[in-house]
């Protein structure tokens, strides 16, 4: 059985960056990323449907420390994937990394002050253990096993085909083909155009819109900086000019969610035109930032909507037939190709089974501390990123904090870290983990999720600026960060 003194668990955008914050500040603690896949990237590995991009500027979901220097500032799947290979490569942390390693169990003792792992190897199916100090999850919050997909009556009966976007076949035909699109997120938004380019038509069908604002795909101030400064400079500047952006928007979001409302609505209305019923197929029911942003890069989607090889469709799905969907209006939609894009399965950390002392953990009945740590869970941290924001941003925070905490026990001589609850905050008032975001794949598991306190440390804000303060300049020692010594051995 071998040692670490910290696991990882993944080699996503997260668990790379573990590696590389791990080598720079805790140069002297040895640390393994298991990787349940055959290859590290995470959900850029995973997603491999048409199009597939992130809706983050490359700029604020790039590492801190690695700057893009790609033209597009709106990468797609594979270029970020490349970007996170040549950044493992890099520095090394490729050869840290034991793929088809899926972690199932995580039991911690008080008595040894470690952690022991439990692995099954998918090539061999043989189970593997090891152990650690501190366990650092980086498998990110979704199901890899499938995306969600609602129950649709009569869906057996249609003689097309049915994909959801998280498991993409490498062999769909749908050149010259009738798809609709079922779902109005970030996937959605991005499969339409890259489908309408070949397909003979691309429907939208939506049970409610989503607020969509067109962006280039590239930074123009980026590109500028870059002519003028050094590669690292000029990326710092862009990085702070967008991480600041995306804040104020945010609040203002928050403050003026009418004003934001009709700007975005504006932006659709001069991209369509006024004949195009924006009403219902573009306007929400709910507040700008109540569910997440979709970005629409140079205005594809638009574009396809205006040369007709795409439409939006806003209605429910009454039922499938043999040749497509009838829908609660009466209207019906012919259909070569379904695609669910109807979201994704949340768990939460890795779908793991967590021991600590011989009693199971219940997340749900924690308490989250600074939205990285259980309380009463010992040497155990997980990265999770924003919501209103890039993943990235967070994900460096969290590493920065988890250092923090590995070399304050190392200072003093401790060997356990767990978050408790002081005095009188046993009775605080609950909020649900991610507060005030009303998406429904997050809505339908918060019951699974740890829950967040009315105090600092019991919060995840989702807030950069305060959550910067908060990991970088808040003392360790706070009395809920509870720093002991292993047991003596007799």
């Amino acid at each position: 059985m071998e040692h670490f003194d910290v696991v990882v668990v993944g080699a996503g955008i997260s668990g790379i960056g573990a590696g590389y914050f791990l080598q720079k500040e805790c140069p002297n603690r040895s640390y393994v990323i298991l990787e349940g896949r055959n290859d590290m990237g995470g959900t850029w590995d995973l997603f491999r449907y048409p199009g597939v991009r992130s809706d983050s500027d490359m700029h604020t979901l790039g590492y801190s420390f690695k700057p893009w220097t790609a033209a597009k500032s709106i990468a797609d799947g594979p270029n970020i994937l490349s970007y996170l290979r040549e950044t493992a490569s890099q520095y090394g942390i490729d050869k840290k990394i034991r793929f088809k390693h899926l972690v199932t169990k995580a039991e911690w003792s008080t008595e040894n002050a470690t952690w022991t792992v439990t692995a099954t190897r998918s090539d061999s199916h043989d189970t593997v253990t090891y152990t650690c100090n501190y366990l650092y999850m980086c498998s990110g919050y979704y199901s890899y096993k499938s995306g969600y997909t609602p129950e649709f009556a009569g869906i057996e009966s249609f003689g097309g085909t049915v994909v959801h976007p998280q498991a993409w076949p490498s062999d769909l035909d749908y050149a010259g083909k009738k798809v609709v699109v079922i779902g109005s997120g970030a996937t959605a938004m991005t499969l339409i155009p890259a489908m309408a380019k070949t397909a003979a038509h691309v429907t939208m069908l939506q049970r409610s819109p989503t607020y969509v604002v067109a962006r280039p795909d590239h930074d123009a101030i980026a590109d500028r900086l870059r002519k003028f400064l050094p590669e690292k400079m000029a990326y710092s500047l862009t990085r702070w000019k967008n991480t600041t952006m995306q804040q104020l928007v945010y609040k203002r979001t928050r403050t003026k969610p009418e004003q934001v409302k009709t700007a975005l609505l504006k932006g659709v209305r001069d991209a369509l035109g006024p004949d195009y019923d924006v009403d219902t197929h573009f306007t929400p029911s709910y507040n700008p930032w109540d569910q997440r942003l979709c970005l629409v890069p140079n205005g594809d989607l638009f574009s396809a909507i205006k040369d007709g090889s795409a439409s939006v469709v806003t209605d429910h799905v009454d039922h499938f037939d043999a040749t497509g969907i009838v829908l609660k209006s009466g209207q019906r939609l012919d259909a070569d190709v379904v695609v669910t894009a109807t979201g994704l399965n949340l768990v939460t950390l890795g779908e793991m089974e967590f021991v600590v002392d011989g009693n199971l953990v219940d997340f749900s009945k924690t308490w989250t501390y600074k939205g990285l740590a259980y309380s009463g869970v010992p040497n155990l941290a997980s990265s999770f990123g924003y919501i209103n924001a890039s993943w990235t941003l967070r994900a460096d925070l969290t590493c920065e904090y988890v250092c923090r905490l590995l070399n304050h026990m190392e200072k003093t001589g401790t060997q356990q870290c767990t978050p408790v609850l002081r005095s009188g905050e046993e009775n605080m008032a609950e909020h649900p983990w991610i507060d005030n975001f009303s998406a429904g794949y997050m809505e339908r598991v918060m019951h699974m999720f740890p829950r967040q306190g009315d105090r600092e440390p019991w919060i995840n804000p989702q807030d950069f600026k305060r959550d910067r303060k908060m990991f970088r300049d808040s003392p360790l020692d706070d009395g809920a960060m509870q720093f002991t010594k292993a047991p003596a051995r007799v």
